[in-house]
């Protein structure tokens, strides 16, 4: 995939201008940025939902689906959209208790999100499920699927959105802020759910946020975004030890561990070590 965007929302400041990047088949890409960045708004641009939102984007982002050429979303028709939504290009969004519907048991939300896009019977379609729970490490018994999604920790609730997001196979996952939500143990748990689903699914991953730590574990690239465009991409080796553009040496700087060690570095200390100490990365 190959983004250039720039979208805003009605009567508001642009929120990306000429925001610039590329994701390789197969590759977990970070995008990184603060709070009101952008990030939330390259995910709806990408799914075009942006104008659900009040929004408008305009650029150009080509989508290099499974096979045939690559297609440009910002052009596409919305029925041919529908086709990749949630098929090829899948979502997980950061709030998983309030991204599933309460009034519907699990299993009818899997039955759903199965019949939106694939016109294939229940039955035959029951082995996929399995498959896609089995995935994530959740049951596949009935009696899990008849839970409601208040009955289930937001740990779990998670699993599910991953579980409906890798159902269909799809060559893109936008993570949209994925661990945001979630204790720590959780969130370790969850990135290296990711990190396996991309190395056994081979689906590229656009993981979007704010938490440079999470980034570092599971990114092969990083984007920096800063005031709507992106000001650095490179390896996750070289953001972290040797971070070219003022924005990101302040980012890398600012994470706790490093200025606890800057702390506790002699004065006379020998330079011409990696910046970051993220050498292990």
């Amino acid at each position: 995939m190959s983004v250039r965007l720039s979208a805003g929302y009605h009567g508001k400041p642009a929120v990306l201008r000429n925001a610039a990047f590329e994701s390789a088949p197969g590759e977990i890409l970070g995008l990184v940025g603060q709070s009101g960045a952008g990030k939330s708004t390259v995910a709806l641009a990408i799914l075009k939902l942006l104008s659900a939102k009040g929004g408008h984007a305009e650029g150009e982002i080509r989508f290099h689906g499974v096979r045939g050429p690559s297609r440009e979303l910002l052009t596409l028709p919305e029925g041919e959209m529908r086709k990749l939504r949630g098929r090829h290009i899948a979502l997980v969004p950061q709030s998983p208790v309030s991204s599933l519907n309460p009034a519907l048991t699990i299993g009818a939300q899997f039955r759903e999100a199965w019949s939106a896009h694939q016109p294939v019977p229940f039955r035959e379609w029951k082995p996929r499920l399995v498959e896609a729970l089995a995935a994530v490490s959740l049951p596949a018994e009935n009696d899990f699927l008849r839970r409601y999604p208040r009955e289930l920790s937001v740990g779990m609730a998670q699993r599910v959105l991953i579980a409906m997001a890798v159902m269909h196979q799809p060559v893109l996952i936008l993570a949209d802020e994925p661990t945001s939500a979630l204790d720590l143990i959780t969130q370790s748990e969850i990135l290296k759910l990711f990190a396996r689903l991309n190395q056994e699914l081979g689906a590229a991953v656009l993981y979007i946020s704010h938490d440079l730590l999470s980034v570092a574990a599971i990114c092969q690239r990083v984007a920096i975004l800063h005031e709507g465009e992106i000001i650095e991409t490179g390896t996750t080796r070289q953001i972290f030890d040797d971070p070219r553009h003022p924005y990101t040496e302040r980012l890398i700087a600012a994470l706790p561990w490093l200025a606890s060690a800057a702390a506790q570095t002699p004065a006379h200390a020998e330079s011409g070590h990696p910046k970051s100490g993220c050498g292990a990365l």
